[in-house]
């Protein structure tokens, strides 16, 4: 089954037009990467010569888990990049009061994870220890939580910032924070017991 793109249009303060236009096309990578992978293993998955070390089948299923987190965690980044600087919502107050001890100490770790990160920094609710984290993953397949339901979703890959903010990581990310539309943030919170 293939994955359909989403749309999605520059409507942020966060990043320029360029910068939105340059990741969408990236994230149109991953789709189509996804596909490719989805129908190699449909088709010639190569299940016989399957081993620990080195093997087609490893590689494409190594593949299959970047390719596809690449895609949801791209669409969540997306969703949550917003315009409008003001409060979290009741939910996510009560979250970030609960696991944080108020929004600054959220803040104040969320940066520091998003600085110490190469790839992602994702607030998630943790559904095996019934907590929020803030964590970092490396790449789109590397350090994720298994049971972690993302919440709020940042990319700290260089080609997510570095037209507009180059090396100031830190202009990108308070931006970023400034600019959650809480609203969309708060549906997602919903989920969390």
């Amino acid at each position: 089954m293939d994955v359909n793109a989403m749309p999605f249009t520059h409507n942020t303060g966060v990043v320029t037009r360029k910068q939105f236009d340059d990741h969408i096309t990236l994230y149109h990578g991953y789709v189509e990467k996804t596909n490719e992978i989805t129908n190699k293993l449909a088709t010639d998955p190569e299940w016989a010569s399957a081993n620990a070390t080195a093997s087609h089948y490893r590689g494409w299923k190594r593949g299959e888990t970047y390719a596809i987190n690449g895609v949801i965690l791209h669409e969540l980044y997306f969703q949550n990049l917003g315009n409008e600087a003001g409060p979290p919502g009741r939910k996510m107050s009560e979250l970030v009061d609960r696991y944080f001890g108020g929004f600054e100490k959220w803040k104040e770790d969320f940066i520091a994870c998003a600085t110490a990160a190469r790839g992602w920094c994702i607030l998630a609710y943790e559904q095996r220890t019934k907590t929020c984290r803030n964590i970092l993953l490396d790449n789109h397949h590397d350090g994720h939580i298994a049971t972690a339901f993302p919440v709020i979703v940042l990319d700290m890959y260089e080609h997510a910032y570095f037209l507009d903010y180059g090396t100031d990581k830190g202009a990108y990310i308070n931006r970023f924070i400034s600019s959650i539309p809480w609203d969309a943030i708060e549906k997602r919170a919903v989920v969390v017991v």
